[in-house]
């Protein structure tokens, strides 16, 4: 536990308050960070980054004495976040020179192809009222309410029936939340 006086004095710049602090807290950190990232290098590199911003942090403001491994999960986590926009950002690299936009086309029109076969496979062993309904509903885009009048259903019935449709789908194409 962090006393308020290592605090205050690491706050002034006392080394040895902040010797203290890092020990005390270093090993709760990377664990926390390590479950967040599952890599050895990257929690070792947002550990240190955590610290940086900690101490820079303490040399300019009061920090909340009750929960201050909080605070610190809190900064952990913010550059977390930081890294992954940047990673999303930053996308898959692409060697423009090895692209072949014929064959990446080719490529996406077969996986097409194949996901609208196996679709029209998996609506094939589906009765005919569930197939019904999944075509008036998703594929034809009618609402509960007129899908009702056109199957002679109730409206409660058509949801209940679409549901289970799309369950029994989900199952036929083996599809996991």
């Amino acid at each position: 536990m962090i006393s308020a006086d290592e605090l205050n004095k690491a706050e002034e710049g006392d080394l040895k308050s902040i010797e203290q602090i890092c020990k005390a807290t270093w090993e709760p950190l990377y664990r926390f960070i390590y479950f967040k990232v599952q890599n050895r290098e990257e929690a070792e590199d947002i550990t240190q980054e955590t610290y940086v911003k900690v101490l820079t942090y303490l040399r300019g403001h009061k920090v909340p004495r009750e929960n201050f491994p909080g605070f610190m999960k809190t900064i952990a986590l913010n550059l977390l976040r930081d890294r992954w926009r940047q990673k999303k950002r930053r996308g898959i690299p692409i060697n423009f020179e090895e692209l072949n936009p014929e064959e990446t086309a080719s490529m996406d029109h077969q996986k097409a192809i194949t996901q609208r076969l196996q679709i029209e496979g998996a609506l094939a062993k589906l009765n005919k009222d569930q197939r019904a309904i999944l075509d008036l509903r998703i594929i034809k885009g009618y609402s509960v309410a007129e899908t009702a009048k056109l199957t002679g259903k109730t409206e409660a019935t058509v949801r209940t029936s679409q549901y289970r449709a799309l369950q029994a789908l989900a199952r036929i194409l083996d599809v996991h939340d």
